[in-house]
This record gives structure tokens, sequence and C-alpha cells, in this order.
């Protein structure tokens, strides 16, 4: 809204062909700009391995072609027109930084593209005993029986979690509660670690929405989850691993995420229940740590995934991680890692936008991988879907569809 209104106060600056010439110009220079960044950063250098898609682009222009218009407006005018067009050209640059950044499901609102978590602190009830593994007494579709004053949609907050094992800093994780799991004696509930992508926030809003448009279907029944943060610093990738340089974020997700869970959330404790998810460099680990950890975690939703960790900088991840080890790279691949072992009860989503094909053509590759490993495995595209939020809405609507009978939660599909 400020962004369209400073635009429109810039663009009427007089009524006067040769402003109209100018303004008309200024567009298209910016215009122009953006094509140039475009193909110097996409095609030329093929910073980010993939097309970025036409929303991208859209917002980059308007980014370039509004911030045009502001320059245009230093000259010739007065100072107070100077000083709007000067502040508004910071204000389209973050507003097509926030456009683009919303595309892929990263920071939606300027605190988040500092860093600055939006979320308030959950308050969380702990169980009073922690239930013991073994099988559960029927499926919670069955002998659930939602009591009345019970809300309609789950609650969301965010949560430091403590790292005495890995000693890793992390932002503070999202959560997300289910409408069972806000009532007195509510069920313990399937338990959910999604990873965002990189650069970006540990945000529950999105997984948030789908399961309450899930739980609104199924009786207030939905798994808690919880969105941890692998990154650190979202401009760093830790690559989900135990390294010298960035610290012990494996550990940190396999150890200290997971016992605050089991000490904290009233969550099943049979791993059959537990889930890793991710969307792009939070879908690579989530496939890399099903792979490496079947004892943790049974099932697995791998969202638009990159092939291997650091797949967009191997020359810099080798030197810089690996020491030029290019046997120790090529181990945490997770093709390399899941035929190295045979998974008798898991299941893995794969998911990638149709208009994303390097992404696409690698999570077919995974897939494939995964199922030789004797994984139960999904492949599906997300039709429209770049690498964006719409592939992460979709992917997330897909994993869920395959694992809500799994975890009981709906009843099992017939025919």
């Amino acid at each position: 809204m400020a962004s369209g209104l400073a635009l429109l106060f810039l663009l009427f600056k007089k009524l006067s062909w040769r402003w109209t010439v100018m303004a008309s110009a200024a567009v298209i220079l910016g215009v122009l700009v953006a094509v140039l960044v475009w193909f110097v950063c996409v095609r030329v250098l093929n910073l980010f391995g993939m097309s970025l898609g036409t929303v991208t682009y859209m917002w980059l222009a308007a980014a370039c072609g509004g911030s045009s218009v502001a320059i245009a407006n230093l000259w010739d005018s007065r100072r107070a027109r100077k000083a709007i067009a000067a502040g508004s050209i910071l204000l389209f640059l973050i507003t097509g930084d926030l456009g683009i950044n919303a595309g892929f499901g990263l920071n939606r609102t300027l605190g988040s593209l500092f860093g600055i978590s939006t979320e308030t602190p959950i308050i969380l009830t702990a169980p009073t005993q922690a239930p013991t593994p073994g099988p559960l007494a029927g499926p919670l579709w069955q002998t659930w029986v939602p009591p009345a004053g019970m809300p309609a949609s789950g609650t969301t907050g965010s949560q430091i979690i403590p790292n005495p094992g890995s000693g890793f800093t992390s932002r503070p994780a999202g959560i997300y509660l289910p409408p069972a799991a806000l009532v007195p004696n509510a069920p313990a509930l399937p338990l959910v670690i999604l990873l965002m992508g990189q650069p970006g926030n540990p945000d529950p809003q999105y997984v948030a929405a789908t399961l309450d448009r899930d739980a609104a279907l199924h009786g207030g029944l939905a798994p808690i989850v919880i969105v941890a943060d692998q990154l650190g610093d979202p401009s760093i990738d830790p690559l989900c691993l135990d390294t010298a340089t960035y610290g012990n974020a494996e550990t940190f997700l396999t150890h200290d995420v997971v016992t605050w869970a089991k000490a904290n959330l009233n969550i099943i404790q049979d791993h059959r229940y537990w889930t890793i998810a991710g969307f792009s460099n939070g879908g690579q680990c989530a496939i890399s740590l099903a792979a490496k950890h079947p004892d943790l975690w049974s099932n697995v939703i791998d969202i638009s995934g990159e092939s291997f960790p650091g797949s967009e900088i191997q020359a810099a991840t080798l030197k810089d991680i690996f020491g030029g080890d290019q046997k120790a790279y090529d181990a945490q691949r997770p093709v390399n890692l899941l035929a190295a072992h045979r998974y008798v009860d898991t299941v893995a989503i794969f998911t990638a936008g149709a208009d994303d094909p390097g992404v696409l053509a690698g999570q077919r590759v995974v897939a494939s991988a995964a199922q030789s490993a004797g994984m139960a495995v999904t492949l599906r595209e997300i039709p429209g879907g770049g690498h964006s939020v719409r592939a992460l809405d979709g992917g997330l609507d897909i994993g869920f569809e395959v694992l809500y009978p799994r975890f009981g939660l709906s009843a099992p599909a017939t025919g």
C-alpha cells in the first residue's frame, strides 16, 4: 500500500509532455535494468541454479521501475519531493525483496526480512507423564471425540530450544499446536519437525494454514509441528551436518530438538508417528536426516528439495566444508546415503513444482533411490508451481494427504 501510494505521488509530478516522456523513459530504463540483473545473475552466473519464476521477475521489474521513477524525481523538484523520492527508493527495494521472498515462502514481513521473529512465545503445558512407546489403543480417527468448546483452529508461537548436546546457535523455533492439542485431556499426537528454506525463517504459518484445513475435516486432529531452525544465520548454510565451520547442526536437530520435543510436547512416542519434513534447503536436509536416522523418523516429506548439500555452490562447499575431500562430500549425497541402508517401514513423499524443472529432475532421482532402498515412495508434481510458496503449499497438502491415514488421523483409503 505504501509503495503504491508513493509511486502514484512520484508519477504525477506535473502535467506536461516533458515529464510524461521522462517518467515513461524512467520506467523503461528500470525494466531494462531488471532484465540485465536477471541475465547476469541467472543466465550468465547461474547464481541460483534454477529459474526463479515469473513472479520473481515481475517483482524485480517493479522494484527497478519504481526506483528509476524515484530517481527521476530528484531533478528539477522541491526539497520535500526529493526527500520523498530518496526514501521511496529504499521503500521500493524493500517491497520488491519482500514480494520475491514471500513468493518463495520466506520472509513475508519487514521483521522477518531482518531476522526478527514475529511469533510470540507459545505457552506450553508439558505432558504430566511421558507415554511409553508401543502400540496405541486404536487409531485416533476411531477413538477421538472432539469436546465441546474446542477451538476451530490451532495456535502458533515461538520457542527457544536449548542446545546442550550440540552447542548450535539457532533462532527460536516455530510451533504449531492443532485444535485437538488445545483442550483438557488432549490426546498424544504425531510429531512433525519441519525445516524451511535458505535464506528464510522458522515460520509456522504455512504449515499451520495447511493443517488447520486438515484438522477442520478430521475433528481437530493434526500433528504437532516444530519448525526448527537448521541455519542459525539465514545467510549461512550449515548443510544440516556437524562441521567445524558452521557448528553441530545435525546433532541439534537429531538430539536437542528431539529431546526437547519428548519432554515438552504431548506427542506419540512411537517413532512410526514421527516425520521429518522440509522445503528447498530443508527438503534436502529432511531426506538426508531420514536416510541417516531411520531410528528417529519413519516418515519424510521432501518438498522441492535440493539434490545434495551445497548443490548450488559445489566448489566452495567441497573446499570450505570437506577440505577438498570429494569422497567425503559424495558420501553426504542423499542417493548415496540411501544406497547404504535398507528401510523396512519408512514412508517418503517427494514433491516439486512442474515449472521447476531442475529441482523436479533431482527429485525424481532421489525418489528412485529411496524406492530402491525399500521406502514406500510417493512422487508428485505441483501443477504450475515453480520454486515458490505455491510449491510449498502444494507439497504440504500432498504430504499430509498421504500421511494422515498412517498417523491414524483419518480412515485408510479404500478402493
